[in-house]
């Protein structure tokens, strides 16, 4: 087509007018235009239901595990101990001390028995020469109240060979005394953590479950609060060691340095030593551990949890409840079932506490080596 022929674009819209015919002029359409705002808003609010959707499951998990659920449950224990102790009855289905769940009882203790064989056994003149390198002697622990944390997890063979009586006791004594006040110590802990508990009306889902362990590691039955106070407490560390001096002949016996039984502990299934001087028939063995810290642990969980020595935790909380001191020889007299000879061995518990001055050792801390151990003195 010529120039001359080319129509404008006026013209065109004239003529189209001129027909009846109406011509709107087309906006144009940019990106920002109000056309496309409300696709924009419809794609964005997708794309924030999809994200949320896929997010959900992640932060309800998160929750769970980071924040702290508020379930809680009642817990009248404090009462109810205090009602107990007056004599007075709670219901049918709830008696104080009554039962013993045996199903984890000792696991806690046994776990010593995974541990690497690393355990080196020292003799006796070197334990000696360790002892008086470090100033660790009894007349100082006697004055001052502070034992250093030595761990020894075996006796010395030598320990018969120890012809000075004297010598040898000390010997003993020095050796067991710091294991003995470390499980009290862990006690302690356990029973200051308990009394944070009894002291709310309500435990959180953390407590609860620390809760059930302590109700495992003491046989408690129905998961009565009550019960656990009672049983979740030390043993006088002059009772400890009279009983262990009293059983190994201050740590000469061959279940002592054979088997680290400082308590003389029977058991009809796991592993023991058969005591020489039993009968044919018999079934019983002395029980076995790995170290002598696991020993003094089942000798406590033994007197805080078997039923024979109800009495025992029974008058120990009445000391408690009276203010008083744990005193080994008030509480020997609750252990006439410990041993076949009933009340002469508590005869003879009480002799070598008052003979060797073991109550001197009631009070008597250990050297912290924690923070935690650190608040205990």
């Amino acid at each position: 087509m010529s120039k001359k022929n080319r129509l404008k674009l006026n013209q065109i819209k004239d003529f189209l007018l001129s027909k009846g015919f109406i011509v709107i002029k087309k906006k144009k359409i940019t990106f920002f235009s109000a056309e496309l705002r409300s696709l924009y808003l419809t794609a964005l609010c997708s794309f924030a239901i999809i994200i949320f959707s896929f997010s959900l499951p992640a932060i309800i998990q998160f929750k769970k595990n980071t924040l702290t659920v508020s379930k809680e449950i009642q817990n009248n224990s404090k009462s109810n101990f205090e009602r107990v102790l007056e004599g007075e009855a709670l219901t049918k289905s709830s008696k104080l001390d009554e039962g013993l769940n045996l199903k984890n009882l000792f696991d806690d203790v046994f776990k010593f028995d995974d541990l690497p064989s690393d355990t080196v056994r020292l003799s006796a003149s070197t334990i000696q020469q360790l002892f008086k390198e470090t100033n660790y002697n009894l007349k100082d622990v006697r004055k001052t109240k502070l034992v250093k944390p030595v761990k020894l997890s075996l006796l010395p063979n030598e320990m018969k060979m120890i012809e000075n009586t004297k010598k040898r006791k000390n010997l003993f004594i020095q050796i067991i005394l710091p294991l003995i006040i470390e499980e009290n110590n862990r006690i302690k802990l356990d029973r200051k953590k308990l009394f944070t508990i009894l002291n709310k009306n309500h435990n959180s889902n953390s407590e609860n479950k620390w809760l059930n362990q302590k109700f495992e590691q003491y046989g408690v039955l129905d998961k009565d609060l009550s019960t656990l106070k009672v049983r979740m407490d030390t043993i006088p560390v002059s009772l400890a060691i009279a009983q262990a001096a009293k059983e190994t002949g201050w740590g000469t016996s061959r279940f002592a340095l054979q088997g680290n039984a400082l308590f003389g502990q029977w058991t009809w299934s796991g592993e023991g030593i058969k005591p020489a001087d039993a009968d044919n028939d018999a079934t019983h063995k002395v029980m076995k551990f790995k170290i002598l810290k696991s020993s003094i642990r089942a000798y406590q969980r033994n007197l805080n949890t078997h039923s024979g020595y109800k009495e025992f935790r029974m008058a120990r909380a009445e000391l408690r409840d009276n203010g008083r001191n744990l005193d080994g020889i008030i509480l020997a007299t609750y252990l006439n079932k410990y041993a076949e000879t009933g009340k002469e061995y508590v005869k003879i518990i009480k002799q070598i506490i008052k003979q060797n001055n073991l109550t001197d050792f009631d009070d008597v801390k250990l050297l912290p080596s924690s923070i935690q151990l650190k608040n205990l003195i």
